[in-house]
């Protein structure tokens, strides 16, 4: 008997959740046309792969592939329909709207791969050129180019439309867009069409559709076979510069980078923020892309310690809140910095003042060492030290004052009620007399040394 787990979750392999997330998305009646279009976007690529090898035409087969990343895009549809349903979890705490960021990725990496592949096989042809058959080329050609129209305009591909916009323009756009200044400058109705700039996918299905006609024609007039892998190279470079520039947005929002046209005004914001009454310092501020269009970040905020905290967050968020929508704020108060106070047990003998009333001096060298010039030692083995005049840290250990209590005019003498003998016992400072050595006079009768202890009793 095995045991049994009454709280355990049913785990799901990876295909049964799949397949739930897509039963999640198939009830939604706007997917069913991205799913429609899907179905027909099968079909289509199926007929054209047989076409291009019965042609043997690898122009035709490079223009395929832009179908095949029309299926791309459908899926990638769909994943933003599944990102509007979702809704943040514990885990993913901004969301899902990185998937459709990861999905334009992948869709246009795999395009330049399948480009790369395109370069590669007709730099082989370019030794060997087969024969091309011209009689289905033409045919797959307006099949792929109506399908990939119909794809574009009739589907609302929101992910790869901001991405379009945003994205810095290719080299076949640049182009196209000069070209189009000089036809709109002799009929100035066009300009709604061609300007400011056209649409990449668009341009790049009707540039490769006009290749693979020249092709058609000088193959069917002239046998000039090469032409074909011309076409594919011209067809396989258009690609490749269209996709790239969507590779690097897209890659730059999943690296989490601060977006360059919005900087200036975050920086205003900033600085609007930082006059707040309240408001001492922002820092650590960091604000990065979290889906298209959407723009996330945090930062700390430190206030005065009697300002409002509830009101600073409201009046910052309210400033930076029309640029960030999914915005994080810590408010911290400033803190004055004290002093802290020492802790640790005073011994008992720094306390008792008498013991401590000699301060032990160091020791000095004999004079025959001591450079003339500097009062230092001399060294033998190394120069002498400039400007070092007996310094501490130098030469002498540093002196540690126990005895805290003031001594009157520096003699070293006790401050206090202290006896008198005491005083005379001491000595005067004066050459010859010491510690031992009391006060002589002219009598010679008279004992050698006056003095009391400290009951008034004589001293022997």
């Amino acid at each position: 008997k095995g045991t049994i787990h009454l709280f355990r979750k049913s785990q799901r392999s990876l295909v049964g959740k799949l397949t739930h997330e897509f039963r999640l998305v198939a009830a939604d009646r706007r997917s069913w046309k991205i799913l429609l279009f899907g179905a027909i976007n099968l079909i289509c690529i199926g007929f054209l792969l047989m076409w291009c090898s019965s042609t043997n035409s690898i122009a035709l087969t490079a223009y395929t592939y832009l179908t095949i990343f029309d299926l791309f895009s459908l899926i990638t549809c769909l994943i933003s329909y599944w990102v509007m349903m979702k809704k943040p979890s514990p885990i993913y705490s901004f969301g899902f709207e990185r998937f459709e960021v990861l999905a334009v990725f992948a869709s246009t990496v795999l395009a330049q791969l399948g480009a790369l592949f395109i370069l590669k096989e007709s730099a082989e042809r370019f030794l060997e050129q087969p024969e091309i058959h011209t009689g289905r080329l033409l045919v797959g050609t307006f099949v792929a180019l109506f399908f990939n129209l119909f794809t574009m305009l009739s589907i609302k591909n929101k992910p790869f439309a901001y991405v379009s916009e945003a994205a810095s323009t290719s080299w076949l756009q640049e182009h196209v867009a000069d070209l189009s200044r000089s036809i709109c400058g002799i009929i100035p109705g066009l300009s709604s069409i061609f300007l400011p700039r056209m649409n990449p996918f668009v341009l790049i299905d009707i540039a490769g559709a006009l290749a693979l006609c020249i092709t058609y024609m000088l193959i069917e007039i002239n046998n000039y076979f090469a032409v074909d892998t011309a076409s594919a190279i011209a067809i396989a470079l258009m690609t490749f510069g269209t996709m790239y520039p969507m590779s690097v947005y897209s890659g730059k929002v999943l690296l989490q980078t601060t977006p360059p046209h919005v900087i200036g005004q975050l920086d205003k914001l900033l600085r609007e923020v930082s006059t707040l009454d309240g408001v001492l310092e922002v820092r650590n501020e960091h604000f990065w892309t979290l889906g298209f269009g959407t723009l996330a970040g945090s930062v700390h905020v430190r206030i005065r310690r009697d300002a409002n905290e509830q009101m600073v967050l409201a009046h910052v968020t309210n400033r930076l809140y029309t640029l960030v929508s999914t915005l994080t704020v810590q408010i911290f108060k400033d803190d004055w910095i004290r002093p802290t106070l020492s802790s640790v047990p005073i011994a008992n003998n720094i306390l008792n003042l008498s013991d401590h009333h000699v301060i032990p001096m160091p020791s000095l060298k004999a004079a025959d060492n001591l450079n003339p010039v500097t009062s230092t030692p001399a060294k033998p083995s190394s120069p002498p030290p400039e400007f070092s005049f007996n310094t501490p840290g130098k030469n002498v250990s540093p002196v540690i004052l126990l005895n805290t209590q003031t001594k009157p005019y520096g003699l070293g003498f006790n401050h206090g009620s202290a006896p008198y003998s005491s005083v005379l016992s001491q000595g005067l400072g004066i050459p010859g007399i010491g510690a031992a050595q009391g006060f002589r006079t002219g009598f010679a009768n008279v004992p050698g040394r006056y003095g009391t202890n400290a009951r008034g009793q004589p001293r022997p």
